[in-house]
Parts: C-alpha cells; sequence; structure tokens
C-alpha cells in the first residue's frame, strides 16, 4: 500500500450461530465439507485494489495488483477431521505508489526479488498453515508456520457451514472479532457477524451471499478505516456433491472521512476472486 499502511489484528472467535429464516420441509440441503486423503484443490486467488487517501491537503493513490496460484494439499482424513496443508506455489505481483514506478515481479520469471515483495516471495512452495477442519468447515487445529492466519475478508480460509439442512432464502451468522486500535493506543475488539445465505442451488452447486455486519458501534473514523479492509461482501460456489468450495468473490468499496484529522480521507476498492483452477481435481494415492 506504500507509505499508508493499515494494520490489522483479527482474531475469529469459535464457531457458533444463529439460522435466520423461514423453516422449509420440501427443500433443504445439507452443505459440508468431503476431502479424501491425497486430494488437492488447486485455486487461482486475483486481488486488485485502490487506495486513495488525503492527508494534509496532499492526495496520494497506491494500487496493487496480485494473481496467485495456491493449493490445498490433504492428508489426514478421519470420520471427524481432514487435515490439509495449505501451500502458495506461484505469485505475479504489481504494486505503484503515486507517480513512482510501477513495481512488478513474477515469482516464475526467475527475476530478482524487489524487496517490497521479499516476504512473499520467502514463503512460495512452503507450507503456510496446516489445518485441520471437520465436516462443517470448523477448524478443530492448526499450526502456522508464518502464513496468513486467515484469508482475505474472512476469519478462515474454510467455511463456516451450518448444523442442520437449510432452504434456499435461509440465512445463518458466524461470529468474528476484530482487533483495532484506536488514536490513543488503545486495542478496541469489534465485533462482527458473517451473514451467509444460501440464495440458490443448480446442477449440485449452491451459491452462497456473504455479507459482513458490524455488532459493535464505531464511532471513531480511524477504527473504522481499519474495519473496512476485513469486511466482506460477496458470492460463494460450494459443489454440495464434491464437498468443497469452488469459487468466491468479494468486494469492497468503501470511503472514511476523518480517519486521520478532519480534512483526512480514505477511499477503498478493491475486489477479490478465487476459484478452482481444474474442472475435475486431481487426486493421487498416497505412498
Amino acid at each position: 500500500m506504500g507509505r499508508f499502511f493499515l494494520t490489522v489484528a483479527f482474531a475469529v472467535i469459535p464457531f457458533g450461530y444463529s439460522v435466520i429464516g423461514a423453516d422449509d420441509e420440501t427443500s433443504k440441503y445439507l452443505l459440508r465439507y468431503s476431502l479424501t486423503d491425497g486430494q488437492q484443490l488447486n485455486y487461482e486467488v486475483t486481488h486488485v485494489a485502490k487506495t486513495k487517501t488525503r492527508l494534509k491537503g496532499e492526495e496520494e493513490i497506491s494500487q496493487v495488483h496480485t494473481v496467485s496460484r495456491r493449493h490445498w494439499d490433504v492428508g489426514d482424513v478421519s470420520e471427524t477431521d481432514m487435515t490439509f496443508d495449505h501451500v502458495v506455489d506461484s505469485v505475479e505481483m504489481t504494486q505503484q505508489q503515486g507517480e513512482q514506478e510501477e513495481i512488478r515481479w513474477s515469482s516464475e520469471s526467475g527475476a530478482e526479488v524487489p524487496v517490497q515483495f521479499s516476504k512473499v516471495a520467502e514463503r512460495i512452495g512452503k507450507t503456510l498453515s496446516t489445518i485441520s477442519i471437520n465436516a462443517r468447515g470448523q477448524e478443530t487445529n492448526r499450526e502456522d508456520n508464518g502464513g496468513s492466519k486467515a484469508s482475505l475478508g474472512m476469519g478462515s480460509l474454510s467455511l463456516a457451514l451450518p448444523e442442520e439442512p437449510i432452504a434456499i432464502g435461509v440465512s445463518w451468522a458466524v461470529p468474528r472479532e476484530i482487533k483495532t486500535r484506536t488514536e490513543d493506543g488503545m486495542i478496541k475488539p469489534i465485533k462482527i457477524r458473517e451473514l451467509y445465505t444460501l440464495e440458490k442451488v443448480k446442477s449440485g452447486v449452491a451459491t452462497l451471499s456473504i455479507k459482513s455486519e458490524p455488532l459493535t458501534p464505531i464511532d471513531e473514523a480511524s477504527v473504522r478505516a481499519q474495519v473496512v479492509q476485513q469486511l466482506s461482501n460477496g458470492s460463494i460456489k460450494f459443489d454440495l456433491d464434491a464437498g468443497y468450495m469452488i469459487s468466491k468473490e468479494l468486494n469492497w468499496d468503501e470511503t472514511v472521512v476523518g480517519f486521520q484529522g478532519p480534512n483526512s480521507l480514505m477511499e477503498y476498492r478493491a475486489r477479490m476472486s478465487e476459484r478452482l483452477i481444474d474442472e475435475v481435481v486431481r487426486t493421487a494415492k498416497r505412498p
């Protein structure tokens, strides 16, 4: 993001949710993960963001564009848990700060790594996290090795699925907490809920909408500026038969006035899309 950074540390509250919507016994769908030992789920993730800040009368625009490929390497699968390694295989990154020269780098180019991307380069090809989930997507164990603790804008790499079968139009809410820092240096937790809704089911694929709703009142603009990049608003497609996510798209369009003084302004416009690369997920038998 250049010279202006928003640093946010956030923690996921243990899964709990409330189901919202009418009870319809006619058409209900059970959403469950169903991973197999040796399976590899390959995803391509595209993240495009533009941040405009105005401080003391000076305006600055930062732009980033990242395309990465990552995979879940599924290991042990038991009656209760599925364990996978999260690995980033490659990345193409572009960054531009104001009028400065655009910086580009691809991990597959063999070119020298710009210092701005050095930490990312160190993690490519390595296991960032080893995660165990149950069929509802709840994390039962996690070992981090320097990787991100979450997917952008969401509290976990996996989806939090409802306990019971649900009908189209029914929603369920999952609590999450974002820790922010106030102007006087105090830590302020912000409680939010991720509201999922089953919008439709077609050819065995469930389309879900997701929207983050802050539950804690946010009066300070400086706190709001830290929260907006961690809120989710978009859609997810989940394969009911295969038992895994096949795509996700999240969008941000936020303006915060007064985040660093009365004449300051921050505009954040971003899009993140993730899609399964292979139509058929490769499965290899482990030795």
